[in-house]
């Protein structure tokens, strides 16, 4: 089986898995955390194919050094628009079980919805806005590198949510580098959550900020994300981001 095939392969195999979580506990616990981990969504060894693309340069059409920007330490790389099936595929599967909690989270907080039924109109209005690169990105962490915490808003054209994948197993690969989210919460104390991200699990987490309720009805309570130093080893992950950036 060449490499082509065998990433064809497996983007038509996981589709299942994406359709097979409780969506609606997901959503719950998105509502109550910010944040929400899937299911297993890919096997180890697609997890390691994923992750030795880093070093493939053509797939990519920048590199970020981290430390450079004062982001953090650590380095993540673009993909260009010409996605590999596999992360391809797990972005258009995962998009129909999202749009469904964004287009409530628009309605809690009184905004336009504006995400058509699937991924490809969604981009289009986009590239059509001006947000026309490729967002999807592929991130490696080595011992003391970590990331400030952020959010990922490329312009105006913004969906609410996005998925994280763990490609290395934490504890095995490497210890520290877990997931961080802090919450500033409407008239009130910041809040925090710390998350393992699991070899194959995606991670849901809100992209600005998400519907809190109040005793004055719906908020938007801002929401950064980051991941801890890394102790020791290395971490890669995978980035899955609905939108495309400017």
């Amino acid at each position: 089986m060449t490499e082509d095939s065998r990433y064809e392969a497996g983007g038509g195999r996981f589709a299942g898995n994406v359709g097979a979580a409780d969506w609606t506990a997901l959503a719950g616990e998105l509502d109550a955390h910010g944040c929400a981990l899937t299911p297993r969504l890919l096997t180890p060894d697609q997890c390691r194919d994923l992750a030795a693309l880093y070093d493939r340069e053509e797939l990519f059409r920048n590199t970020i050094d981290m430390a450079r920007h004062r982001f953090g330490s650590g380095e993540y790389r673009y993909f260009t628009h010409d996605l590999p099936d596999l992360v391809a595929g797990l972005r258009e599967a995962l998009y129909p079980h999202l749009l469904p909690i964004a287009r409530e989270w628009a309605a809690r907080l009184g905004r336009t919805a504006p995400w058509p039924d699937t991924l490809t109109e969604w981009l289009a209005m986009c590239h059509e806005a001006g947000q026309d690169r490729s967002a999807q990105i592929l991130l490696r962490y080595h011992e003391g590198d970590w990331n400030a915490l952020h959010r990922d808003v490329f312009g105006d054209m913004v969906f609410p949510l996005q998925v994280v994948i763990g490609l290395d197993e934490h504890g095995t690969d490497y210890t520290g580098g877990e997931f961080l989210l802090v919450e500033q919460r409407p008239r009130a104390q910041s809040r925090g959550t710390v998350r393992v991200l699991e070899q194959g699990h995606g991670l849901i987490f809100t992209t600005r900020d998400r519907p809190v309720r109040t005793k004055r009805g719906w908020s938007a309570g801002a929401v950064r994300h980051g991941v801890s130093t890394v102790r020791a080893g290395r971490r890669r992950a995978l980035g899955l981001v609905f939108h495309d950036a400017t």
